[in-house]
Formats: structure tokens, C-alpha cells, sequence
């Protein structure tokens, strides 16, 4: 499966390490080669060095495919955002959108992602923020696409429950405009709290997501994302990393 030829990890994975050498050496520890870099680990800011940054992770064979999630709130200097991401390469940036300010921010990304050629994937994170429901999520794509689309990630759309929260029901539903996925998986409590599993170990049926995916012919970015355990990571991601590629 062509997916699981690029697939990355967000480097948010490995945020109790700050040096990009560290990082790109842990993505190439877990068996992979693509990464997915959020601003815990590069200022967007400051191009020039972003460049550095990118020639580090070269340096390891590990190819940027997306950088993120970047959030958009109408400011002009976000820009910046997408120079960098076309600097690494990437054909992707995944994204929130602020409530009070998503009209003019989304009609900015899309001139953008004309000017760069780069998709933006919008970020659901659950059903407490913005662009977590699916109601937002529909919105925003309504008026984004074709430029702005879906960055599923698959544990925060369990988080909203089984009737609106199903990722492959949302992978039929966006098919069209599924730019990127953050494969995740969440255990829940009683009371609703959730945990991080190895992806497949928990509520995501993983093997009918892949097989979805397989069949509509999915050619976005996917990246592995686990929170868990911050100061040792790396055992956990192999652990996702052999079950992805288990299920191809």
C-alpha cells in the first residue's frame, strides 16, 4: 500500500527532545523516513532558519511531508507558514481555524495554497474545539476546498462517539477532500477520559480504516501520532509503526 511507503511520524511524538538531530535520529529508530514537524521543533517565522532545520533532517534521509498543526487567524505574516513548508518540500500543511476570525483566514489559505501549491488538511481535535465537530468540519471544507480539506486525525474523531465520530464513515464522507490522516487511537474511562494506545489497539478499527483507504485509492499524507509516554516514546511508535505495516 503506496501509504504505507511514506508514512511519517509528527514529531510532537518526541517533544521532550528539542534537538532536530535527535529528532530525525528517533524517526529513522522507529523505521521510518517521513516526518510531519510541528512548531514545537521550528519557528515558521524565521525561513532562514528553517532552512537549517531541514538540512539536518536531509542529513538523516528523513523527508518533511507536512508541517503543523499550524493554526490560521487572518494574519497576513502566516504566509510564513507556507514558505517553509515549500523550503522542506511539503505538499501539506495541517491546520485549526479560530471561530472569530475563520472567514478571512480561510479565504487567505486558499490564495495561498495557489500560490505555493500546497494542500492544507484541517486538524479535528475532538468536540471541544474549533473545527473538532463534524457540523464546523463540513463548514470549513464548504468554503476552503478544493484547497482546504480534512486532516483526519482518527483518535479525536473517536473522542466524539460512535454515530459522528467514525473515521472510516468520515473517510467515505471526505473521500474527495482527505488530504492527510494522523493515525492515532484512544482508549476511554467510564467518564470519557482517554488515553493513547498503539494504533489498532484500541477503538479504531484499523484494518477496515486501511482497507478504505486502499480502495478510494487515498494518496495524502499519513502520519502516526502517539502522546504517550513523552520521555520514551520510540518503543510504542515501533510498536505502530509494525502494526501499520502488518495490515498492508
Amino acid at each position: 500500500m503506496a501509504l504505507l511507503d511514506t508514512l511519517a511520524v509528527q514529531s510532537y511524538c518526541f517533544r521532550e527532545f528539542k534537538e532536530s538531530a535527535e529528532v530525525a535520529s528517533k524517526t529513522r529508530e522507529i523505521g521510518l523516513d517521513h516526518i510531519e514537524v510541528c512548531e514545537l521543533h521550528a519557528d515558521f517565522r524565521n525561513p532562514n532558519e528553517w532552512k537549517r532545520i531541514v538540512e539536518i533532517y536531509e542529513s538523516f534521509g528523513v523527508s518533511i511531508v507536512s508541517i503543523g498543526v499550524q493554526t490560521f487567524d487572518g494574519n497576513e505574516d502566516d504566509e510564513s507558514f507556507f514558505e517553509c513548508a515549500a523550503i522542506a518540500g511539503a505538499k501539506h500543511i495541517s491546520a485549526h481555524f479560530k471561530v472569530g476570525t475563520f472567514p478571512k483566514a480561510v479565504a487567505q489559505v486558499r490564495s495561498w495554497c495557489d500560490k505555493y501549491g500546497i494542500k492544507v488538511g484541517i486538524h479535528n481535535h475532538g468536540g471541544y474545539l474549533f473545527g473538532g465537530s463534524p457540523d464546523v468540519v463540513e463548514q470549513l471544507i464548504g468554503l476552503g476546498s478544493p484547497q482546504v480539506g480534512l486532516c483526519m486525525d482518527t483518535a479525536w474523531a473517536l473522542q466524539i462517539g460512535p454515530n459522528n465520530g467514525n473515521p472510516i464513515d468520515w473517510a467515505n464522507k471526505y473521500s474527495e477532500f482527505l488530504y492527510g490522516i494522523h493515525f492515532k487511537d484512544f482508549v476511554f474511562d467510564r467518564n470519557g477520559a482517554w488515553k493513547d494506545t498503539v494504533v489498532g489497539d484500541g477503538n479504531l478499527d484499523l484494518p477496515k480504516l486501511l482497507a478504505t483507504l486502499k480502495a478510494q485509492g487515498f494518496d495524502g499524507v499519513g502520519i502516526l501520532e502517539y502522546e504517550a509516554d513523552p520521555e520514551n516514546p520510540v518503543p510504542a511508535l515501533k510498536a505502530c509503526v509494525e502494526k501499520m505495516r502488518s495490515l498492508a
